[in-house]
């Protein structure tokens, strides 16, 4: 009979925080295996020490190297996967003549554990548990005594070992966050805090639960004094009373795509957590994940230069403030809104910043296929800011150089006649039979994408939700398989005799 495995999570440190069932898998285990460096000492034996007994195996699993460099072939991956192995192969023998084996991990064996990997290469093989252990997340946080999380906010784990912009992009959308690792990457991880905006926010735990325990702001610690067994903690930022209003205020210009959370970049996500006030048109705002500690002030669609204002005016306050916007800001959208105002000399001193969003065209042209693949425009059809006379102008314009089209706004309650008047304007330049894309609620519940031909393009069909995409002399609708026909335009485009 072959002998059990158990993968035994031993906590934080402190012995006390071992569980009942890891004590219970020490002591009657017959072999105790746990990692240790070149130096020979473990940690992780050192919290089981008292409940190993005499007579009981151990085994020291070594590894060949921490930071050094090592000439093995594959690399520093490729000497640790061969120790792996060989430990692996070890505790094998030992299950193979009956033993039972109790591999020893600090905090949760499946949590950045070492364990992990031999897990991977024995439980198929033999009868394995696992027994968690309470994670440094969880001890950091009693140590700070600080929350983790509260009502709707996520937590976000990232390794220290991430690149600088990674680390800063995660960071900034997070609503509170561990970094494990840190160590070496101490001042990288700084750096991403500073640079995401949430250095402030930021504390530091050090052995937690173990001799040496230190914990504090991180934007305080030496980084020449931060060991491995360290973490970096953004708290729940849910208080029970408002925070103070900071002194500088700004406005960032958000877009939020198409529709919502799903097509949000890490930079706007980011901005959305850190404001204290969310502005816009009500159907956007709900887009956005509610936060206690945030301010929300909806308003109609077409009050965009108030909107602005009132945004502007709480950032003079020291507001930090977001105004969120459909698709990216700056395509028929928000930013120019916000810019308006902010030109005048009253705001000249406040921060404007636009972050990009997924704009409607590239939305909807990335579900049709890739109508957008060589030269377009993009036109709004809508006629309440600039008059019918000059968009029909810009159409023809447009039509005669055979560009693609992308129409934005191109159809209402109040604005019926347009886009017939478009397919109209469109069929002296193109061919009845030129595929259109009809894209509507791209990204939302009620989505439908279709290619129809110019000819064919119904305008009782296309409403405020509705991006069209008129293709050129050369672009294609090509059926593959059973799926629907796919909309694109090649890169290449023909010669004439007078380019030749």
């Amino acid at each position: 009979m072959s002998g059990k495995l158990y993968g035994v999570g031993l906590g934080p440190g402190d012995p006390n925080l071992m569980t009942v069932a890891a004590v219970k898998a020490i002591s009657e285990a017959d072999v105790i295996a746990y990692h240790c460096a070149r130096h020979g000492r473990s940690i992780a034996r050192s919290i089981a020490a008292e409940h190993i007994r005499e007579g009981q195996i151990e085994e020291r699993l070594m590894y060949p190297l921490t930071v050094e460099t090592t000439d093995h072939p594959g690399g520093y991956r490729g000497a640790l996967d061969d120790f792996y192995a060989e430990a692996a192969a070890t505790l094998a023998a030992h299950l193979d003549a009956g033993r039972t084996v109790a591999v020893l991990a600090e905090g949760d064996p499946f949590f950045y554990g070492s364990y992990q990997h031999m897990h991977k290469r024995l439980a198929d093989r033999y009868d394995t548990t696992v027994i968690p252990g309470v994670t440094s997340i969880s001890a950091a946080a009693a140590r700070l005594g600080e929350p983790l999380c509260e009502d709707k906010e996520t937590l976000t784990v990232v390794p220290g070992t991430l690149d600088e912009d990674e680390l800063a992009a995660r960071l900034a959308a997070a609503d509170s966050a561990v970094v494990m690792k840190l160590g070496r990457t101490f001042t990288k991880v700084r750096t991403a805090l500073e640079s995401s905006g949430r250095l402030d926010d930021a504390r530091y735990v050090e052995r937690a639960f173990m001799a040496g325990e230190r914990t504090g702001r991180l934007a305080d610690i030496d980084p020449d004094t931060v060991p491995y067994f360290s973490v970096a903690v953004l708290p729940s930022r849910v208080e029970t009373e408002p925070a103070a209003e900071p002194e500088h205020g700004e406005v960032v210009v958000v877009g939020t795509g198409p529709a919502g959370a799903p097509w949000l970049t890490p930079e706007s996500r980011g901005a959305l957590a850190n404001c204290d006030d969310l502005v816009g048109y009500t159907t956007y705002l709900d887009r956005v994940p509610a936060r206690p500690w945030q301010r929300r002030h909806g308003s109609d669609n077409k009050v965009e230069s108030e909107r602005a204002e009132f945004a502007l005016d709480l950032a003079r306050r020291g507001r930090r403030v977001a105004v969120v916007s459909g698709g990216d800001p700056g395509v028929f959208a928000m930013a120019t809104a916000v810019l308006e105002v902010a030109c005048e000399k009253r705001y000249a001193d406040i921060p404007v910043r636009v972050l990009p969003g997924v704009t409607a065209a590239n939305a909807a042209a990335a579900k049709a296929g890739a109508p957008l693949g060589h030269d377009y425009a993009t036109i709004s059809l809508s006629d309440r800011l600039k008059p019918w006379e000059v968009i029909a102008e810009r159409l023809h314009a447009a039509a005669a150089a055979d560009l693609v089209v992308a129409l934005y706004n191109p159809g209402s309650k109040s604005r019926t006649w347009q886009v017939a008047k478009a397919r109209e304007l469109f069929l002296e330049h193109r061919a009845p039979d030129t595929p259109v894309v009809v894209a509507r609620d791209v990204g939302g519940p009620e989505e439908s994408v279709r290619v129809v031909r110019l000819t064919d393009l119904d305008p009782s069909e296309v409403d405020m939700r509705t991006l069209l995409i008129v293709g050129s002399s050369q672009t294609r609708a090509t059926a593959r398989g059973t799926g629907a026909p796919l909309a694109w335009t090649p890169r290449r485009y023909p010669e004439t005799p007078a380019t030749r």
